[in-house]
């Protein structure tokens, strides 16, 4: 880190160990004038809607550059020993599975780019429109009191002194997408670096689970539209594989298999003091109304006038505080599964451009490449909003 100060205020430009400028801040003594943070996957992203926590080490993220796991179209780097590119077939120096992953074939691994930014926003207009299971206005009344700058959501200053959900219609849970979704949530244990250990029981809430969303218009779209797209050529294989890249355990800490991507997304972690994940309005509520979590403030609200909502927020969940979390608000189980496998499957790693009620809305996925399922999948690391304008 090189630090250089002067009578105004401190300017720090910080550095890759490879000597690449990660970072540039500039601080007076009263407040941050630019604060662009580098995820350590991707590039600069303002800090309004971005997660830091859910930073995941570049290591883990990008498979060996032997494989065309996941590189499918990718730009020509010339320090890989083999390519991924419509070009390397012209040069010679494709990588053995280029046929097999990123030719025009059936199946997971069908480059991304087949799918073009406007198949995205109409595929996420058809599940926001059939997605018959949400919240309407009446079912929930917000109470989101103090809005604070960017720059404010690492100060942990509690400045709502009332609860984020001034009511929530219950029946909502009762339908059956709601009520499996909720028994899946305290499967988990939040530390990470204890492993998880399922019983039978809680094995088949997985299973449920997955039955009661595809039976979801929602669902449906989903699968009609990967399908179309040649990602999958069954519903099984979809299932199934909706069942690895969400369910499937990996470890984040020191002891194997103590986190999933399910777990992450939706439940919450807590991982070196911070809290990680926990991108979702119905665990916040549950967790509010035991008096487990306490509202701080939010940094951001979305332009929708009905729900589905976003809001990004900071709170305290019994104890460790989550800095910036994006939620959201009203949607059902299956709209929210649905457009973060969508873009997980689409955009793995990358940001995936989408459209709600003609608003535009990004969300941001990585994978976890540390351990693979089946041959050489990804699971999902984590997946939030990020954004909600181009």
């Amino acid at each position: 880190m090189l630090n250089c100060s002067s009578h105004m205020g401190q300017l720090k430009l910080v550095f890759s160990p490879e000597g690449a400028p990660l970072s540039l801040l500039f601080f007076s003594h009263t407040f941050l004038f630019i604060s662009f943070e580098r995820n350590e996957e991707g590039p600069p992203e303002p800090k309004a809607l971005l997660d830091p926590e859910d930073e995941i080490p570049a290591s883990y993220l990008y498979s060996s550059p032997s494989s065309c796991q996941g590189r499918c179209r990718e730009t020509y780097d010339k320090h890989h020993p083999c390519h991924c590119n419509d070009r390397c077939l012209e040069f010679g120096n494709c990588c053995e599975d280029f046929g097999n992953l990123c030719g025009d074939h059936e199946g997971f691994s069908h480059s991304s780019d087949a799918i073009t930014k406007e198949e995205l926003k109409s595929i996420s207009e058809t599940i926001y429109r059939v997605d018959i299971n949400k919240a309407q206005k009446k079912d929930i009344v917000l109470n989101s009191q103090n809005q604070i700058s960017p720059a404010e959501t690492g100060n942990q200053v509690d400045r709502c002194p009332e609860p984020l959900f001034k009511y929530v219609n219950e029946k909502l849970f009762s339908k059956p997408t709601y009520a499996a979704f909720i028994n899946l949530l305290n499967n988990y244990q939040r530390a990470t670096g204890h492993g998880e250990h399922f019983s039978a029981q809680q094995l088949e809430e997985q299973v449920v689970f997955l039955r009661e969303v595809m039976k979801t218009a929602v669902m449906k779209e989903l699968y009609s539209f990967l399908r179309h797209q040649n990602r999958y050529g069954s519903q099984q294989e979809f299932v199934e594989d909706l069942k690895n890249m969400w369910f499937g355990l990996y470890s984040r800490g020191n002891e194997e298999g103590d986190s999933s991507g399910f777990e992450h997304v939706f439940s919450g972690e807590v991982k070196k003091g911070k809290v990680t994940g926990f991108h979702n309005w119905i665990r916040f509520y549950l967790q509010e109304k035991e008096g487990l979590l306490d509202y701080y403030s939010h940094n951001y609200d979305g332009p929708w006038d009905s729900y589905p909502d976003v809001l990004a927020m900071q709170f305290n969940w019994d104890g460790y505080y989550k800095e910036v979390g994006s939620v959201f608000i009203g949607s059902s189980p299956e709209f929210e599964f649905a457009l973060y496998s969508l873009c997980f499957i689409t955009r793995p790693g990358k940001k995936c451009h989408l459209s709600l009620g003609g608003y535009p809305l990004a969300i941001q996925t990585y994978t976890w490449d540390k351990t693979t399922y089946g041959n050489g999948k990804k699971y999902i690391a984590t997946a939030y909003v990020v954004s909600s304008t181009q």
